[in-house]
């Protein structure tokens, strides 16, 4: 396994002490990266990020899944990177629909489903296919995770906490290149390199860039984050939600994968059924 690269932890595990930074967007994934967080017993300090993002509901469900999971405290970063475009999600350009479709697996499930074969009791969802092949979706944002990480890690410096953690993925997920193990071990790399504490004191050489998620399928993270007592219906995760209702397409990337992976477990979306309350 790269460096970096952390998985959920035994029940014997010990519990962690001290701080960590908890990048949070309101999504699915980072609301179990927290759950996970705390679970090791670390003091959780979460940082979400306004961007300028189409989606931007999700910073209000960051916010409630802040208080529910019980962080220190909760940073709000502004940053406009509408102010360059290039992404679906930060210009005006269409959401990606329908792309994933139910005929087969992509190869890149393919090799993540042999690598990670001797070490999951899962396989990737098999249902998933993305039509386009390997390309890179336009719902990619420019070094999007290269930027957070790097807010993130200065935070974390200037709390003299050396534990940062990301709900990045590489098995159900949209084939976006910072979501890579490879570039989480990086940037990890890079971390111990550019910081002050990277080079001198206690944590000299010992940043840590945890992703509990990076090998895990969209069923076994719901799975995890329901044991871990995460409400689900707090989350959001589409990429385009209606104009004025603000309910989930329930056609893009983020919601097929979601729609996926609790279909894979059994269990009903929370959200999806608060959504049609409303």
């Amino acid at each position: 396994m790269s460096a970096g690269m952390t998985r959920p932890p035994a029940a014997s595990k010990a519990k962690q002490s001290g701080k960590a930074v908890i990048l949070l967007s309101g999504g699915l994934d980072s609301a179990t990266t927290l759950a996970i967080a705390r679970d090791q017993g670390f003091q959780c300090h979460a940082i979400t990020f306004d961007y300028g993002q189409r989606h931007r509901i999700e910073l209000e469900a960051a916010k409630t899944v802040a208080k529910s999971l019980g962080v220190r405290d909760h940073v709000f970063m502004k940053i406009d990177l509408r102010a360059f475009g290039g992404s679906a999600l930060t210009a005006d350009i269409d959401v990606p629909k329908d792309r994933i479709s139910d005929v087969g697996e992509t190869p890149e499930l393919s090799r993540e489903k042999a690598s990670t074969s001797a070490r999951s009791t899962h396989t990737p969802t098999p249902s998933l296919q993305w039509r386009v092949g390997s390309k890179i979706p336009v719902t990619y944002v420019p070094a999007r995770n290269t930027i957070f990480l790097s807010f993130a890690l200065g935070y974390a410096e200037v709390l003299n906490c050396r534990d940062i953690f990301i709900g990045v993925n590489a098995v159900d997920f949209s084939g976006y290149p910072d979501c890579r193990p490879e570039f989480i071990a990086a940037f990890e790399k890079t971390a111990n390199l550019a910081t002050r504490m990277g080079v001198e004191g206690e944590h000299r050489g010992g940043i840590r860039i945890h992703t509990p998620l990076i090998d895990l399928t969209k069923a076994q993270i719901i799975e995890r984050g329901t044991a871990l007592g995460v409400d689900y219906g707090l989350t959001f995760s589409c990429y385009d939600p209606q104009p004025r209702s603000g309910k989930p397409c329930g056609h893009c990337d983020s919601c097929l994968l979601r729609a996926a992976g609790f279909a894979a477990t059994g269990l009903p979306d929370p959200a999806l059924r608060k959504s049609k309350e409303s």
